[in-house]
């Protein structure tokens, strides 16, 4: 998201913001807010009707839909295949940020590479940013279980050899394929209506903290991508076009600039694509590239990827402050517990810089600006 605040505007009431925000968005592995508890029925409606239900339901505008992937619903969705299980544990996590490797993070444009690109984005130098990393809690974690144990099965019969467990898979037209596909669905829209209730209450943290209203803060969505998900897109295969199901595990979508399907504000410029770094260091926005559409099916990478596991970053970190190490670089960090901001030191993560220049360098994406951590909140 973008503010219309510059980082001069919030500096005094930084901690303040950060304050708010841990208190509006829940953090860690617990329950949600008392005041978002869904019985079946609307939580039923949450995974057929995405971001939408959230604008709906007064959390949001919508325009915000017009700058989501999918306009924050994907098609196809079956609620009625998502479990028991899976219902009760999403029950109470709408809203909610999560642990690991989730965040919100306040930032501002630290650098900008294109300047008609940041212009098309909304994008100016110095410019508040809060960039916001959840996806379908629970729930989605409880869909990938169940179908999982599904699969291996699947897998067998149609005979399909797996070098790995997690491989597991069936025929996209298989009754297990097109099960899975309709209850993955289901949990993408929760992730999306998920993203659209935080930026509601990001939102309100920003007028609360900052004594603001709404067109003073003028917190507007930039764009939402996701990762980890399979979807069906069309491309050009061998002369022709194809409706094909694309996986992006650790990957995130990256159309390019005249794309139908890229908003019409950035149209010129080409879809934006949110590569997050660590909380010590800095983020990075791009946009697609016509390479990228015919090379790796309109795909570029999600992140930077871990230097050391979560035992060996905890093990790294004992003996030290990292909050106070952050705070004296300028960040200021709230969160759930210790153990998290341990596992998530900036020293675990590769330099996102080089990986983006990677990026950059094979030409399937952009950069844009780069964006630099001032406050954040993790589970």
């Amino acid at each position: 998201m973008r503010s219309g605040l510059s980082r001069t505007d919030i500096q005094p009431r930084l901690r303040d913001l950060v304050t708010r925000l841990y208190q509006n968005i829940p953090t860690g592995i617990g329950k949600g807010r008392t005041d978002l508890r869904l019985n079946r029925q609307e939580l039923s409606r949450v995974l057929g009707r995405g971001a939408a239900w959230a604008v709906e339901k007064g959390m949001g505008v919508s325009e915000d839909l017009e700058y989501l992937e999918e306009n924050g619903c994907l098609e196809g969705a079956r609620p009625d295949l998502v479990s028991d299980k899976a219902y009760q544990r999403g029950r109470n996590q709408l809203g909610t940020l999560g642990s690991g490797n989730h965040f919100a993070e306040i930032q501002y444009v630290a650098e900008i590479y294109d300047p008609t690109a940041a212009t098309a984005l909304g994008l100016f130098s110095d410019q508040v940013t809060l960039t916001l990393h959840s996806g379908s809690r629970g729930l989605g974690h409880q869909v990938c279980s169940d179908h999982i144990r599904i699969m291996v099965e699947a897998a067998a019969r149609y005979g399909i050899e797996l070098p790995d467990r997690q491989l597991c898979c069936a025929p996209i037209q298989s009754p297990e394929g097109r099960d899975y596909l309709g209850a993955m669905s289901a949990a993408a829209n929760f992730a999306f209506a998920n993203r659209q209730v935080m930026t509601h209450w990001a939102r309100e943290s920003f007028m609360q903290a900052l004594h603001l209203g709404p067109s003073q803060a003028n917190l507007e969505v930039v764009y939402d991508v996701c990762h980890n998900i399979a979807k069906f897109e069309t491309f050009e295969i061998d002369g022709r076009h194809r409706r094909l199901c694309i996986h992006r595990k650790g990957a995130t979508r990256a159309y390019p600039p005249f794309h139908p399907e890229t908003p019409e504000r950035y149209r010129e410029v080409g879809q934006p694509v949110l590569i997050p770094g660590d909380m010590g260091r800095y983020s990075y926005v791009l946009v697609g590239t016509e390479r990228a559409y015919s090379e790796t099916f309109g795909s570029t990478c999600h992140g930077a990827g871990r230097r050391l596991s979560r035992k060996q970053a905890k093990k790294q970190t004992r003996g030290r402050s990292l909050l106070d190490e952050l705070e004296r670089e300028g960040v200021v960090v709230m969160a759930a517990g210790m153990a998290t901001v341990a596992e998530e030191m900036p020293e675990a993560y590769k330099d996102v810089a080089a990986v983006v220049d990677v990026v950059e360098g094979a030409g399937i994406s952009r950069k844009v600006a780069q964006l630099k951590p001032i406050g954040v909140i993790k589970g």
